[in-house]
């Protein structure tokens, strides 16, 4: 299984281009595709990053659910029905296509940000918005990890 540490801002040039975190590379190495498969999230502006393997995983979770219910439908839909898969070039870099820049206003410079079995990627300045959201929400509500059920 893949992890995700860290945050890196990396520049996007006007062809959609970014080098993935060389650490995101390495934890994608042994996945079923070279690569990363992107969607736009549905609590934030901001994109959703698995590999293929963990995507595998995501539509196994869906069986949980009536194959033709409403909710297995919707989130289908949500999750594949807008997934790109992105590959590797020869130097570690994605095409982030003009659909997924826009959702997320994207211009020159991209963040991307582990979160431990999948990353997000996000416009620098959202993203630091986004953190401090997430640090008072953090401390005001005393959030903790739960302890292992081992």
């Amino acid at each position: 299984m893949a992890l995700f540490l860290s945050t890196y801002i990396n520049k996007l040039d006007s062809k959609g281009r970014v080098s993935v975190p060389a650490t995101f590379r390495s934890s994608l190495a042994s996945s079923s595709f070279q690569g990363i498969v992107a969607f736009k999230s549905k609590s934030h502006i901001a994109l959703e990053c698995f590999g293929m393997d963990d995507m595998i995983e995501i539509s196994k979770r869906l069986d949980h659910f009536d194959l033709f219910s409403e909710a297995q439908d919707d989130l289908a839909t949500v999750i594949f029905a807008e997934s790109k898969q992105l590959p590797f070039d020869g130097d570690g870099r994605i095409v982030l296509p003009e659909e997924l820049r826009s959702f997320c206003n994207m211009t020159d410079k991209v963040a991307f940000v582990g979160m431990g079995q999948k990353f997000q990627i996000w416009e620098p300045e959202a993203l630091e918005k986004r953190l401090a959201n997430a640090r008072d929400n953090v401390r005001e509500q005393n959030l903790t990890i739960p302890a292992s059920k081992d």
